[in-house]
């Protein structure tokens, strides 16, 4: 369901800090999408 705004500044860096943690250690070959699902309404 998308959010139907644009995302905060905190929303962006909380996906900057996930890819720089041990946490996304297992996230490969993937595009992390943080556009809230807006571009889902593309397709």
């Amino acid at each position: 369901m998308p959010l139907h705004r644009l995302g905060t500044a905190a929303e962006l860096a909380k996906a900057a800090v996930y890819l720089a943690s041990d946490e996304s250690a297992y996230t490969a070959g993937t595009v992390l999408r943080v556009d809230g699902g807006i571009g889902e309404l593309a397709h």
